[in-house]
């Protein structure tokens, strides 16, 4: 499994609107090959994490482009170009 983890930073004006961007993106996100998790959080402030866990770094990597289309689509309401970092996943809990 292979975690990769985007920070973001929203205009603080865009905040509400762009929530409402993401729900019609998810089976574009959710049919990525090798995605199995996908989660997404900001703060009132407009700073923000996206966390997808992906099957391997292999498919992950495989996916960027159309993971820089999905982003593009945010352009105007980013205050910067997000910043992804990915790592091995050594536990995936949940209850």
């Amino acid at each position: 499994m292979y975690a990769r983890i985007t920070h973001f930073k929203m205009k603080q004006s865009s905040v509400e609107e762009t929530k409402g961007m993401i729900e019609p993106l998810k089976d574009k996100i959710m049919g990525l090959p090798g995605v199995v998790q996908f989660i997404n959080s900001v703060n009132d402030d407009g700073s923000g994490c996206v966390v997808s866990i992906n099957q391997s770094r292999e498919q992950s990597e495989a996916n960027l482009e159309a993971v820089a289309a999905i982003w593009a689509q945010f352009a105007d309401h980013l205050e910067g170009p997000p910043d992804a970092n990915g790592f091995e996943v050594f536990a995936n809990w949940s209850n």
